[in-house]
């Protein structure tokens, strides 16, 4: 719309096209509820007050409020599309995202996030990215590509890109690794996340120092407060896992209420179908005893200023239309939610939306040597191994050492003790390398799992309870060039295919959601697996970040030294 039409239109002069009647208006600004009708011209709110229009709509004294905006979400997380997932959160009110395509980067590199950006295109929500800072994340594994400062600075001129990603390598940081300071450089005039966890003192003065502005990884109390003492603006998350908005929300007060916002992260297709997205977060804040107006504010105003999206995240002339209509702070029910001025969700649904397909050509990104049985053979150099012990509902991990079963000379699953063979097959060049070892906690008693969702760098990861079915499972991964499945006596019984970066699925999210229960029901009902969410657990075995022990293709990673350490104790 020209400027000087959307000018007379809001001086009444001519007429708007919308006019939400009867609202009860959250002004993030003013941090009061008042009564207005809002007039919305093309994708802009041009004013508040008496407006003649094409149409116009009662909100019957509703609450009206700006759109949600996630300020940090691995899409790849609830394993579907672009598409599928603003199906499933937009009717939750959430009209922006800013994402960070860290999981497919590390699969993919420059293809995985041109891809996640063209799938963002004719959405009814805003998704903005931060380009990736850690691909790979670490070197003690084999990523399918590696980024430098110099393939990230052009995407930072891209419209839709607001700054650098989760800055994960916070040793490379403080100690001063040039390849991670050049990244930060190209960033500097740009937003850069952080991701610290525990990080405190002199060493987190370091890190902000370098222009780290965030951080969505506390989990207490102290560490909030410290770091928003020290100027970093808290991200709040509340994922599947990872769920800390209960801990950090007393945190929130009216004078530092500002510098708060909510994120999400990684939230699973169950999540996200029986909790919902960053509405669940102000639901809780609310019980939680926060203000709702200060839950609203961190829920938009806050996100859209921290990344400088100086349209977004309020209720304003000028501002975009992306509006959401709930009923009340008790019920929290979303009725209504506009997009650009246009209504794309009611009552839970979302509309139908003209189909603008386009075609996105991704490469193979499952490609693994030709296996047989004895690869998966562990030659025992000694009665006692290293074990990897499963936390419940956990990624940290706990490094036992444990005498283990041994037949004709090799170390082999010993599923009455709860010790099975755990394998990371290289799946990006074809290597053939494989890092094996044992985890104890799974409780299986037949069969295999696999995936090749396996944080960070997604090699497939396999545990067993014996070598034969071992391998069929990864055959089955290579066989759907990338998903989740459960054997028993050499026969898939369960599978979900997630042939995009062997991370998402073309399904609708309910059937995927079908899938991993399916997936984690025959884990449990017929290999007798004793945890209640296997594939989840599995996927963070491999991420050799997180304490204590954690196996790689590359071999077996005493996380807290950070280093190689052999799985047998000679």
């Amino acid at each position: 719309m020209e400027l000087a039409e959307m000018i007379k239109i809001a001086r009444g002069e001519k007429e708007a096209d919308i006019l939400l009647k009867n609202a009860k208006v959250i002004n993030v600004f003013s941090g009061e509820i008042h009564e207005a009708n809002v007039a919305i011209a093309g994708e802009r709110v041009v004013g508040l007050g008496d407006y003649k229009a094409k149409e116009e709509i009662d909100l019957k004294g509703n609450h009206l409020c700006p759109g949600f905006i996630d300020g940090h979400v691995h899409i790849e997380s609830s394993m579907v599309r672009i598409p599928e997932f603003a199906r499933a959160v937009v009717p939750h009110g959430t009209t922006s995202v800013v994402i960070d395509p860290h999981e497919i980067a590390n699969v993919l590199g420059l293809d995985g996030i041109r891809y996640m950006l063209e799938s963002s295109k004719h959405n009814p929500m805003n998704v903005y990215m931060m380009v990736s800072s850690c691909v790979p994340a670490t070197e003690m594994e084999t990523t399918g590509s590696r980024l430098i400062a110099t393939d990230l600075s052009p995407l930072l001129g891209e419209e839709w890109v607001l700054g650098l990603a989760e800055m994960m390598n916070y040793p490379g940081v403080i100690n001063c690794e040039p390849e991670v300071l050049e990244k930060i450089k190209v960033a500097e005039d740009k937003r850069i996340d952080g991701h610290a966890p525990r990080l405190s003192g002199k060493d987190l003065n370091a890190y902000i120092s370098a222009g780290i502005r965030s951080d969505h990884e506390c989990t207490t109390l102290e560490e909030a407060r410290e770091k928003l003492r020290l100027g970093m603006y808290i991200l709040i998350r509340e994922g599947t896992t990872t769920r800390n908005l209960e801990a950090i929300i007393p945190l929130v007060k009216p004078k530092n209420s500002r510098r708060c916002f909510f994120v999400t992260d990684d939230r699973t297709p169950a999540t996200l179908i029986e909790e919902g997205h960053i509405d669940s977060m102000i639901k809780k804040a609310i019980r939680l005893g926060l203000d709702p107006i200060t839950v609203i504010q961190m829920a938009t105003i806050n996100t859209a200023e921290y990344f400088g999206l100086r349209d977004l995240g309020a209720i304003a002339p000028g501002y975009r239309a992306d509006l959401v209509v709930f009923d009340n702070f008790e019920d929290f029910k979303i009725l209504l939610v506009f997009r650009n001025g246009k209504l794309v969700a009611k009552d839970g649904e979302l509309l139908p939306l003209e189909e603008k397909p386009h075609e996105i050509v991704l490469r193979s990104s499952v490609n693994v040597k030709w296996l047989v049985c004895e690869d998966f053979k562990i030659q025992a150099k000694a009665k006692k191994a290293k074990v990897i012990g499963i936390v419940p509902d956990q990624i940290v991990t706990r490094k036992l050492v444990e005498e283990v079963k041994i037949e004709g000379g090799m170390a082999v699953s010993d599923p009455e003790r709860d010790i099975l063979k755990l394998a990371v097959i290289e799946r990006h060049r074809a290597s053939g390398r494989m890092g094996l070892g044992f985890v104890k906690g799974f409780g299986l008693k037949r069969g295999a799992i696999a995936s090749s969702v396996a944080h960070d760098s997604h090699n497939i990861i396999v545990v067993g309870t014996n070598d034969e079915d071992m391998l069929t499972a990864t055959g089955e991964i290579v066989r759907m060039q990338g998903g989740l499945v459960a054997v028993l006596d050499g026969e898939a019984i369960s599978r979900l295919p997630l042939p995009i970066a062997g991370l998402m699925s073309d399904l609708p999210l309910e059937e995927v959601r079908k899938k991993v229960d399916k997936l984690n029901e025959v884990a449990c009902d017929e290999l007798g697996c004793t945890i209640h969410d296997p594939f989840m657990t599995m996927s963070f075995l491999a991420l050799p970040v997180i304490p204590e022990l954690k196996l790689t293709d590359k071999g077996l990673v005493d996380v807290t030294n950070f280093k190689f350490v052999p799985l047998f104790e000679v």
